[in-house]
């Protein structure tokens, strides 16, 4: 089995062999190798290897090399054992290697003992099967390698015991400097591929490496032409062929290649050999055949060619010449080709196709029967039935063949069998030696075959590994590698832990201390206890030591123990002098007698119990634990607000501050107007000059000036109205007799006012500027004339009105009457429609008023809900602080 393990030449402090490797009861028993063993195998090729190869031979020399090495790691490791009895084989043991293709070595009687039981099984099939005496089947027996199968000849079976290169026979095996079964001269076997060169290595177990020298060589196709290693000489420049190709006509258009160039695929048309059509085709298939036939004329003139598609000249007439009847006993001379020759009348006597019988019917044109129906006596294959049959037909018995076939254990069973029973076609399927498999070869004579596969053993990283035969594993000791481990701790100090070399068994336990911390702040002090990787669990090894009882401190992967530290831990009211010196992972509280004292959750009083836990304690698992509450306070709020009000806090005692005051607080405008509804929190809030500006109504002022009848023209002010004596308003001023009126300036009529010496204050509003104009002559006219008019006047309107009232009486009575129905028909409506208004209002109001109460009440449970979750949450808060 090849391994892909690159070649890495070993250091000079590491044998490749120790006495540990090797048995206690072999007569070499002090057997020690040198140093520099592997040094000195590889050392004439490597030299040779770096002086005459290019920049790629150190990854090709490797590749070479590797095969000798694993022989050379599993002869160093111990683990060099024959595949055919799966024992060790010591450095004293002969041996005999494998030289076709697995170089497999094993013990010298073992393969002797296979080979002549192997060739003589041959020679037995041989003489059975084959028309051969024994003696020749003898000569002519091979046996093949248990395992890679290659077939060697009987004489070719080892007689003596030769070291690997074949010249020494019988070599020491007590040379410490020498390797095993080794002459310890150069190889100078024969190189692969028939070079001319021989093998540089001192003599070594596995195949020879590629040849290692220098040659001139050149490339697949031939245009280029440089120095390469013997052994890899044959290249490819990775440019076109463009070698001809066996058309003549085209060149070859592939890659550099090795072996002969492909067919010629140039598509263009060509005619086929007889020239009746023409197809494209690939320049390789040019000469092809159609599917028609010739059809040309023959020499004859007669007859036409019947022959398929082909080239040259068609031939001669075939009817020309002397000619015969059909069974060929009558000749006919002279007869045109075209004419028909006549049958002769006697018997056809032609030899049927059984070989023994002829034809007895008379001379005919065509072939004779087919079946010869000649009753002949037959006896079966098995020679059991004998009976006349039609010499066509077969014979065959029903009985079923009972001798034993080659492997000895099942019968023939094939019906009417002529004694060369086929080779059984059952699969052995026994167990093998290594007891791992089974055979998968066919049911055979004897002892099976071993078992070919190969197990490789490696050491934890895989860098160090050998091969051996399956079956051998549980015997063998893993590898010494000499690299550093790359499995990573799983605890926590990978990062900082020392590396170590690489091994088998499980990684060792960390020595680093703990320090992992614990939830209430400590650190472990204890040796680190973390998760330790699992061992490679392939093979057990046997321990050399009993284990001792001796108990770490924690056992890897587990957790660590709980805080051992001492710490003061307070009673459960949290007391000042009340600690007491406990385990810190003890976890049990306890209560002094000193009164409770803590805050209670109003925020205001303390309470007076005996030291017991608070309401909600949190416990070392994370949750809370509920315990006895203190006292629940039923005072009343004594705080005073902020800002300061008249209005106490409707709340019972509570933490925090009081909630803002709603109490609404009338307030009137400054002129009187109007009344303002403010919440006692946002009017005392706000500052002395936005309390001013809030209760203003925004209007004129609606208070009288002191002097005159008019209002203040300012808008809703604070204090005095301003310039009480400046009133700018225009009042109507007349005589007494009131004909005579003009405007004044309201400031003017006070100063003409207090110049008569009167106050304006004292002036009534209907008087206010009357008198203030002197009345003239026109005046005294106007009135005369009026009293004149109206005593003119009024005793005439009387004496004629009573006529014209006697006179129209009934008319305007009944005008009247009708006018008066009217009214009240209209009052009556007007009385209906005002009533249905104040009914509609009234409803509206009322409904308006039911909403408001509604959706306000709605809204105080609201908030009153609302600052019920408020005061909870405050309460949690507080409490978790303790």
């Amino acid at each position: 089995m090849n391994t892909t393990a690159s070649y890495h030449p070993p250091p000079s402090s590491q044998p490749p062999f120790s006495d540990s490797d090797l048995d206690s009861d072999s007569d070499s028993e002090n057997f020690q190798v040198g140093s520099d063993l592997s040094n000195s195998i590889f050392k004439t090729y490597l030299e040779f290897s770096s002086s005459s190869s290019s920049s790629s031979s150190s990854s090709i020399t490797a590749v070479d090399l590797s095969k000798i090495q694993s022989f050379l790691t599993s002869s160093s490791s111990g683990a060099l054992s024959c595949l055919i009895c799966l024992e060790r084989i010591r450095p004293s043991d002969p041996t005999w290697s494998c030289s076709s293709l697995c170089f497999a070595v094993f013990h010298l009687l073992c393969i002797q003992s296979w080979a002549r039981q192997s060739s003589d099984l041959s020679a037995a099939r041989a003489a059975a099967r084959l028309p051969i005496t024994a003696e020749t089947a003898a000569k002519q027996a091979t046996w093949n390698c248990p395992k890679c199968r290659s077939s060697y000849s009987k004489s070719e079976i080892p007689r003596c015991y030769l070291c690997f290169c074949g010249k020494l026979r019988d070599p020491p095996s007590d040379n410490p400097w020498i390797l095993p079964h080794s002459c310890g001269e150069i190889c100078n076997r024969p190189l692969p591929n028939n070079c001319g060169h021989f093998c540089l290595l001192l003599c070594h177990p596995g195949p020879c490496p590629s040849c290692p020298k220098s040659v001139k060589a050149r490339c697949f196709c031939g245009s280029v032409e440089d120095f390469r290693r013997c052994g890899f000489k044959n290249f490819s420049c990775n440019k076109l062929c463009k070698k001809r190709l066996d058309c003549n006509k085209h060149n070859c258009s592939e890659i550099c290649h090795p072996g002969t160039c492909p067919p010629c695929r140039a598509r263009e048309t060509y005619r086929c050999r007889c020239g009746k059509k023409e197809e494209e085709k690939d320049c390789c298939d040019r000469d092809y055949r159609c599917e028609n036939e010739c059809k040309k004329l023959l020499n004859c003139g007669k007859h036409v060619c019947e022959r398929g598609c082909h080239g040259g000249d068609c031939g001669e007439c075939p009817l020309q010449g002397n000619r015969t009847c059909p069974c060929g006993k009558r000749i006919y001379e002279g007869m045109p080709c075209d004419g028909v020759a006549p049958v002769c009348g006697a018997t056809c006597n032609k030899l049927l196709n059984c070989g023994f019988h002829r034809c007895p019917e008379r001379c005919h044109k065509g072939p004779c029967v087919e079946t010869c129906r000649t009753m002949v006596k037959k006896a079966c294959w098995c020679g059991g039935l004998k009976k006349e049959v039609p010499c066509y037909q077969d014979l065959s018995c029903e009985r079923k063949c009972l001798r034993m076939r080659d492997c000895g254990r099942h019968a023939c069973k094939r019906r009417c069998c002529d004694g060369d029973c086929p080779p059984c076609s059952e699969v052995c399927d026994k167990r093998l030696r290594c007891k791992n498999h089974k055979c998968p070869a066919p049911c055979h004579r004897g002892a099976c075959a071993p078992c070919p596969i190969m197990v490789t053993i490696s050491c934890a990283c895989g860098e160090t590994h050998f091969e051996v035969p399956c079956g051998t594993e549980m015997d063998q000791k893993p590898p010494k590698c000499r690299k550093l481990c790359k499995i990573t701790p799983l605890c926590r100090h990978a990062s900082t832990s020392k590396p170590h070399r690489c091994h088998y068994a499980a990684c060792p336990p960390c020595r680093a201390p703990c320090e992992e911390e614990y939830p209430c702040g400590h650190k472990c002090n204890l040796r680190c206890h973390g998760p330790r990787p699992p061992p490679n669990p392939e093979f057990t090894l046997k321990p050399k030591k009993k284990k001792s009882n001796h108990q770490t401190e924690c056992t890897p992967g587990t957790p660590c123990p709980p805080c051992p530290e001492l710490v003061w831990r307070p009673c459960v009211g949290e007391h000042f002098g009340a600690e007491r010196m406990m385990v810190c992972s003890n976890t049990t509280r306890f209560s002094c007698d000193n009164l409770c004292g803590n805050l209670l959750p109003c925020g205001n009083h303390y309470c007076t119990k005996t030291c017991h836990p608070l309401e909600t304690q949190p416990s070392s698992s994370g949750h809370q634990k509920r315990s006895e509450s203190c006292e629940v306070c039923n005072l009343p709020c004594q705080k005073v607000r902020m800002p300061k009000c008249s209005h106490p806090c409707p709340l019972p005692c509570h933490p925090g501050e009081c909630p803002p005051c709603k109490v609404l607080m009338k307030r009137s405008c400054h002129c009187g107007a109007m009344v303002h509804a403010f919440e006692c929190i946002h009017y005392n809030n706000l500052s002395e000059k936005d309390q001013v500006a809030a209760r203003s109504c925004g209007g004129p002022c609606h208070r009288k000036l002191p002097n005159c009848k008019h209002l203040c023209p300012e808008i809703c002010h604070v204090d005095k109205c301003p310039a009480p004596d400046k009133c700018s308003k225009k009042v109507t001023v007349c005589c007494k007799c009131q004909t005579l009126k003009k405007e004044w300036i309201c400031q003017d009529v006070q100063a003409a006012y207090r110049d008569t010496g009167n106050d304006p204050k004292d002036i009534p509003k209907n008087q206010f500027g009357l008198g203030l104009l002197p009345c003239n002559s026109d005046c005294k006219r106007k009135i005369q004339e009026v009293e004149s008019a109206l005593q003119l006047r009024k005793p005439k309107v009387l004496e004629k009105k009573e006529p014209e009232n006697k006179k129209h009486g009934p008319k305007r009575r009944k005008r009247r009457d009708r006018i008066q129905e009217g009214k009240q028909v209209s009052r009556f409506q007007q009385e209906f429609v005002a009533t249905m208004k104040r009914l509609l209002l009234f409803i509206i109001i009322v409904a308006a008023l039911i909403a408001v109460t509604y959706y306000s009440y709605k809204g105080l449970l609201q908030l009153s809900d609302w600052m019920n979750e408020v005061e909870l949450q405050r309460a949690k808060r507080r409490r978790s602080r303790f």
